[in-house]
């Protein structure tokens, strides 16, 4: 890790007028020596007229959804370590320094500002089901990938210039989270956590989360991360559901064979064997996929390290 990295501050933002000049300001305060982007996403308060008076640099993507945003950033901004915060003042700038300092002296890769750890997210967030997505969503992540993370879905992160500029997804809104922490376990990179003291948004700041919405998007992203991650996990799992499944319905069949010397449920058989050779497909898939998976570790780790 370079000791004096370029510092880039990335703020996606949509509709933060409100906010947006203050956390400008205060990593102006707290970091002066970083470059503070705000990449608006179609707002329609006076997001970019503040952010450009407080002295951002101000960048537009018109597709809309954060991660849309982020992607833009990632692709056109330059340097040795890239702070990502949401715009709308909930994180605390003020431990930034200690953060940078942390992510350089551990060499990470992804640093995550933890909000969970010290409760100060289910104190401050009035919102009862997305504490409860959150816990969901990190015990699921823990359980199929063998970690220790403690907070998933923090917008509060620190990348290094290897991360950001080998990142890929196809993902677009609020889901980008989850990504950013499945991707980096699934291919072995340093990740650390720092407790942080989350505050909810200002009065008159309104969030753009759909509990419901954006929940079932994340547990959806999960299940295709883990389709695609640990294609052996998703698919030996279909497998061991089917093979049950044609197990049961064979049994009345063959209980009529034993007893009548022949079998009068035949469309129950045929489903039966259907069932079972379906998971031995689903089986097959999943030891098929899992060493491509295997291979793409590989060459991912090979472009990784090549990366300047």
């Amino acid at each position: 890790m370079i000791l004096s990295p370029k510092i880039a501050v990335l703020v996606p933002c949509y509709n933060e007028a409100l906010t947006i000049e203050k956390v400008v300001k205060d990593f102006q305060h707290h970091i002066p020596e970083a470059e503070i982007f705000v990449y608006d996403n179609n707002s329609k308060d006076a997001t970019v007229e503040l952010a450009t008076k407080a002295g951002a640099i101000v960048g537009n993507e018109k597709k809309q959804g954060k991660a849309n945003v982020v992607f833009r950033m990632f692709r056109e901004i330059d340097a040795d370590l890239y702070i990502m915060i949401d715009g709308d003042d909930t994180y605390p700038v003020e431990c930034i320094r200690e953060m940078v300092d942390q992510f350089i002296e551990n060499n990470c890769d992804m640093l995550v500002g933890d909000r969970l750890s010290n409760k100060s997210y289910k104190k401050e967030n009035k919102r009862a089901f997305h504490n409860f997505g959150n816990n969901l969503v990190r015990n699921l992540i823990n359980i199929f990938f063998g970690s220790e993370l403690k907070d998933i879905l923090s917008g509060y992160r620190i990348f290094s210039r290897k991360f950001v500029k080998n990142y890929a997804s196809s993902i677009k809104g609020f889901e980008l989270e989850t990504d950013l922490s499945i991707y980096a376990l699934h291919y072995g990179l340093a990740i650390e956590e720092y407790s942080i003291n989350y505050r909810d948004r200002p009065e008159g700041s309104v969030s753009k989360l759909n509990t419901f919405t954006d929940g079932f998007k994340v547990i959806k992203l999960f299940f295709n991360l883990v389709r695609l991650y640990k294609p052996l996990l998703f698919f030996g799992m279909v497998s061991i559901v089917l093979f049950v499944l044609g197990i049961l319905f064979m049994i009345i069949p063959i209980r009529e064979y034993f007893e009548y010397q022949y079998v009068y449920k035949v469309p129950t058989l045929i489903f039966s064997i259907m069932l079972i050779i379906v998971s031995i497909l689903s089986l097959a898939t999943g030891l098929i996929l899992d060493n491509i998976s295997i291979i793409d570790k590989k060459n991912f780790k090979v472009r990784y390290n090549n990366t300047n």
